[in-house]
């Protein structure tokens, strides 16, 4: 029996998290009769590991043309919805709903809770104040199209649910674990829509040197990371790094990931400079007074000021200098590959890790195909897109939430 095929919305929103919460709780505000459906038992699974737990909900990043600039050349997409539900907005948002904002190093925002639990439960009471009809555990199957407009859905169950609106929210296919899929990119497809091919972003890096698996878990902290491609480099970052079992990790690595991905395939290199601070020559001052300082102590044991200790037999091994060597006697030539290494430590990039452990997901619905101020479809009449599911999204730091609440809030405001 086809239970809701009489009942007919005025919005269907697919998708329950961060982009289908606010679309649907928008357009609920506003008086609509909304529907939002989603697949995993609960709402919001995916944004409960957002900032680790914590939920960086944006970046504090006031001047709207300055904002875009960080979503690269698609980011001119965002100027309307930003300008309607900006950094400002989505601060003010929760913050009238009781929870206590406070803004960390590089502009990063979280609840003064670190709980990202308190952001979900806002949103869950939003959707609850715009009396929004909620169904979870069911899936979409079918879209059915009738010319340029969606003419119903057909759910996992057999039911066929009617709207004058639909909204797709599914997001894109980082950490599939959570529901994100990319399911949505099939159905739009269909629908007419060309889709820039989604690859992981935001995501550790594999390399290829066995060694590095003696350095999990050993974090760097002011560091510069710098990209080659064929010998020529392509970008360099000043931050914090992470060493895993097979590669590498961090605020950095993350940051720096998507270029990556761009550069694939070729001979990509990732140079680590552990002492940004000196140059060459006084980086070599510095080791000859500690050399002198030390006198006869051993080539093994003269680091521990230089390096973490993690990284001094390997830092030793690749130098080729005698571990058990008097430092006094360590040569000029020996010092200049010693230098070498603590100012351009390479390893060999093999890929990406994937969608798996991907923050984000890069591609999309190609943005020419959607109107930015209202993020309704140019190809089907009664659609609506907006998160994740577009083809755009920005650096780690709160700007790719930022695009969730701007674009949903955005649909739901002109929707209806």
């Amino acid at each position: 029996m086809k239970k809701e095929s009489r009942n007919i919305y005025d919005v269907v929103v697919i998708g329950g998290g961060p982009t289908g919460m606010m679309a649907a709780g928008r357009a609920g505000e506003l008086g609509a009769r909304v529907l939002l459906l989603e697949k995993n038992g609960n709402l919001g699974r995916k944004l409960l590991i957002c900032g680790k737990g914590r939920c960086n909900i944006t970046n504090y990043t006031t001047d709207v043309h300055e904002m875009v600039v960080n979503y690269g050349k698609n980011g001119k997409f965002l100027f309307s919805s930003l300008h309607k539900f900006g950094v400002i907005e989505i601060i003010d948002f929760f913050e009238s709903r009781g929870v206590k904002i406070k803004i960390e190093r590089g502009n990063r925002v979280f609840p003064l809770s670190d709980l990202s639990s308190d952001i979900l439960d806002v949103m869950l009471d939003y959707l609850k104040q715009s009396k929004v009809k909620i169904r979870t555990g069911i899936e979409v199957k079918r879209i059915i199209k009738k010319g340029n407009l969606i003419e119903k859905i057909i759910l996992d169950n057999g039911e066929e649910v009617m709207s004058k609106n639909f909204v797709i929210t599914t997001g894109g296919k980082s950490y599939p674990a959570t529901g994100s899929t990319g399911i949505g990119y099939g159905w739009l497809k269909m629908l007419g829509h060309k889709i820039k091919t989604p690859k992981p972003a935001l995501t550790p890096m594999i390399v290829k040197e066995d060694f590095i698996k003696n350095l999990e878990g050993l974090s760097l902290k002011n560091v510069e990371v710098s990209i080659f491609k064929n010998d020529k480099k392509i970008e360099s970052q000043f931050g914090e790094a992470l060493f895993t079992g097979n590669g590498l990790s961090g605020p950095v690595i993350i940051d720096m990931s998507k270029k990556v991905g761009e550069l694939t395939p070729g001979d990509i290199k990732i140079k680590i400079d552990f002492k940004p601070a000196l140059d060459f020559k006084k980086l070599d001052l510095r080791i000859l007074n500690d050399f002198k300082e030390m006198n006869n102590k051993l080539f093994k044991n003269s680091l521990d000021k230089l390096l973490p200790q993690k990284l001094i037999p390997i830092i030793i091994k690749l130098s080729g200098i005698d571990s058990e060597k008097k430092v006094n006697l360590v040569t000029h030539q020996e010092r200049k590959k010693l230098i070498h290494l603590l100012k351009e430590f390479t390893l060999s990039f093999k890929s990406l890790v994937g969608f798996n452990k991907a923050i984000i997901t890069t591609g999309g619905v190609d943005l020419s195909e959607v109107d930015p101020k209202t993020c309704q479809s140019k190809i089907i009449d009664n659609l609506y897109l907006a998160g994740e599911i577009l083809d755009i999204d920005g650096p780690t730091g709160g700007y790719n939430l930022q695009i969730c609440w701007s674009t949903g809030f955005a649909v739901g405001n002109s929707i209806y």
